[in-house]
């Protein structure tokens, strides 16, 4: 039985979804979740995070075993994700765009035991158990209307078949919480683990310290629940300060996010508003781009990809807020390096986040001087615990206390930093990563490509697009519109490439190796 006194990050029983009930626990009437079908109270939240916890167990699920959470954001999501946790079992977030095969995968990485989905959702993940050689021992289905398949629950259902369990798992701090996935190089996502303790510090150096939320706030985050920056903004970070949040299903278009912006739904507005730089661009671009005075949001916050000057310069002539821009990544759960209100410097990434440290280091892992770029390296409470069954990369991206993130910084002579790129040749497309090599081998599989060589192009607002460089067989005719469609058709929606050219070759080294960075010049040469 966990001792509610003992709830300590840094003592022997900690359980991140218990402490958030004892933080919320005299704040039973006030709202926590409201999405397009209703509306979630503090009280009621604890009573279905118990259900949940109840129900999981009766299912036999034991501690540290996981489950599937694949679900389009509502109030389900957080239920079943902090319904797992506080049983002691692991929630596997998984993100929702993604094709049947991944699921397959992920299934079988993570022997999930249950799955939770939503109805819309239901149809890929019962294509992915059939890929697959792992059998899941339930499935239960949110938002269900009719009948449901064999081996299938409603919700409802299942939360109601056996009493809640009143008591958390008491789990210690480092013990593993849940998972994430993160893209790799090779296109195969990496099971990324993280505590219980790490969503705790990320609320609190972050959430509290940095953007100063309060319980009055009403949150809202284009970034879905499935991402690193979406959980924090939606999840941890309101729920850490007994705020409300405002989830929603559907794609984050800019007609949407107005809609919500102003109090559309359930008629909460905003004060809150977490985004990434390709939405701020194509909300400044609507014709519907509604005036600031119609709207309550104070704060602005940005991550998934750099954040261009002239986007946050423009959103802050319109609106009168600034957009707070940082980077976070999947291995750290939240932001480590950023700007923060009142202290905002366009075209940086902004200062280090007080509790991690930064470093720049060169290939000889040796620290560089204000001014050049170098690696950039991060010391922090809220680091992930590894990547699950992947000892080579987790040995590769976590050395020490300090985690590797990938991405090439400058530090400037006022202590921010400015983004240079990445250190491979991953691309972030909508804040989401994307493999070159996964793009390049579909385009391959088309029976008219012989080559392709997929890389970054900066489009007009300065954000990062897909550009495939292509080079088609001998008599074979295809068109760039063909081939995205083929693309589309195969990989997640967001890999597809923006722009197709037609070359007759590719640049190699003399091993045969193709060389990125002269397509690179080429490309910003046209430009």
């Amino acid at each position: 039985m966990t001792d509610r006194t003992a709830m300590d990050p840094q003592g022997e029983v900690f359980n991140f979804a218990q402490y958030l009930l004892d933080r919320n626990r005299d704040h039973g009437a006030r709202l926590a979740f409201v999405d397009d079908q209703g509306t979630l109270s503090y009280s009621a939240l604890a009573q279905r995070i118990q259900a949940v916890a109840g129900a999981l167990q009766a299912a036999g699920v034991r501690r540290e075993e996981r489950v599937f959470v694949l679900m389009h954001d509502g109030i389900d999501w957080p239920c079943a994700f902090l319904g797992a946790l506080y049983a002691g079992s692991v929630p596997v977030a998984a993100n929702t765009l993604l094709k049947a095969e991944d699921y397959a995968y992920m299934l079988a990485k993570s022997r999930s035991q249950i799955a939770v989905v939503s109805q819309a959702l239901l149809q890929v993940l019962q294509e992915a158990m059939a890929q697959g050689s792992h059998e899941l021992r339930q499935v239960v289905v949110s938002g269900a209307q009719g009948p449901l398949p064999a081996g299938c629950v409603a919700v409802e259902d299942w939360l109601t078949a056996q009493p809640p369990l009143t008591q958390s798992a008491p789990t210690h701090p480092h013990d593993p919480g849940f998972w994430l996935f993160s893209s790799g190089s090779t296109g195969r996502p990496k099971a990324t683990v993280h505590s219980h303790a790490n969503p705790y510090w990320t609320a609190k150096l972050y959430g509290q310290d940095v953007l100063a939320l309060q319980a009055s706030d009403v949150c809202f985050s284009a970034a879905k629940l499935f991402f690193a920056y979406g959980l924090g903004n939606g999840l941890s970070f309101p729920l850490s300060v007994g705020a409300t949040t405002l989830l929603m299903a559907e794609r984050p278009t800019p007609d949407a996010v107005f809609h919500r912006l102003a109090g559309g739904v359930g008629g909460q507005k905003p004060t809150a508003f977490f985004g990434a730089p390709t939405l701020f661009a194509s909300m400044l671009a609507s014709p519907i781009l509604p005036a600031a005075k119609t709207l309550a949001v104070r704060l602005v916050s940005s991550a998934g990809e750099a954040l261009p000057a002239d986007i946050g310069e423009r959103f802050k002539a319109h609106f009168g807020v600034d957009i707070v821009d940082g980077i976070g990544s999947t291995e750290m759960l939240h932001i480590y390096l950023s700007n923060r209100p009142g202290q905002v410097r366009y075209g940086t990434t902004g200062w280090p986040v007080p509790g991690y440290d930064i470093a720049l280091r060169d290939d000889a892992g040796q620290d560089v001087p204000d001014g050049e770029t170098g690696d950039l390296y991060i010391r922090g409470p809220s680091a992930a615990m590894l990547y699950w069954g992947n000892r080579e990369k987790t040995l590769e991206t976590f050395q020490g206390a300090w985690t590797r993130s990938g991405d090439k910084y400058t530090r400037n002579e006022d202590g921010s930093y400015t983004y240079s790129g990445r250190s491979d040749d991953m691309l972030k497309v909508s804040g989401i990563y994307v493999s070159p090599f996964e793009v390049e081998s579909t385009l391959i599989a088309h029976a008219a490509v012989l080559e392709a060589a997929v890389i970054g192009v900066l489009d007009a607002d300065g954000l990062t697009k897909t550009k495939a460089y292509v080079v088609r067989k001998p008599g074979q005719e295809v068109s760039a519109d063909e081939l995205k469609a083929f693309v589309k058709d195969r990989l997640a929606p967001f890999k597809y490439p923006r722009v197709i050219e037609f070359v007759s070759e590719l640049p190699k080294t003399a091993t045969g190796k193709i060389q990125r960075f002269k397509l690179r010049a080429l490309s910003a040469g046209q430009a």
